[in-house]
């Protein structure tokens, strides 16, 4: 045994990630609540014991679930920030680039993404810390003179996340538009604006 509760080894390892896959769609689909561990185990041909093995509760998979999204989600937003000394013309292909890895890490993981961005309790707490990640890559940014230095980047940051919000649970999770897509409208958006 690993961790507290945690079989080791690869054929342990598997039967661990086939859990907390299957415990993710479970959640995403029919609420925390409605997600029974009979259901989970029955998917993935484990007995109710091994479960246990893996995993003290209910609770404890469905916060392992919500600390993944947001420890994934904090890496690719780190590596979201715009190298210094970047010529101005590749700048908005980088963004775009970077966006859509993004979106695209929500549409992958589309269950994990439910719960941390819209189920889970700690939704608002992982969005602020999503906007003070992004509000301090943006004050770098506009300090290396990618951006103007007028701008408010804390009213950015907190623009581009519920934007970010709204389109991923409106249009991206449901398969209306593809993550590069709506990474382009967006970047597209921000840097021009609306008037013709």
């Amino acid at each position: 045994m690993g961790q507290r509760g945690r079989k080791k080894g690869t054929n342990g390892e598997i039967r661990r990630n086939l859990l907390l896959q299957i415990a993710a769609e479970e959640f995403s689909k029919n609420g925390y609540h409605e997600t029974k561990i009979s259901t989970i185990v029955q998917r993935a041909n484990v007995t109710q014991p091994s479960f246990y093995l893996y995993f003290q509760s209910k609770e404890a998979i469905f916060q392992e679930l919500i600390a993944i999204f947001r420890d994934q989600l904090v890496a690719f937003v780190q590596q979201s920030r715009l190298e210094t000394g970047m010529e101005k013309g590749t700048i908005e292909n980088e963004i775009k680039k970077k966006l859509t890895t993004i979106f695209s890490f929500f549409k992958e993981q589309s269950d994990l993404t439910w719960i941390g961005f819209y189920m889970a309790k700690e939704s608002s707490e992982i969005k602020n810390q999503l906007a003070s990640q992004v509000k301090e890559n943006l004050r770098k940014e506009q300090e290396d003179g990618y951006f103007r230095a007028d701008v408010d980047m804390e009213m950015v940051a907190d623009s581009l996340i519920g934007i970010i919000e709204r389109l991923t649970e409106t249009k991206l999770l449901k398969g209306v538009i593809e993550p590069e897509e709506l990474a382009n409208e967006i970047v597209h958006l921000l840097l021009y604006g609306m008037i013709s």
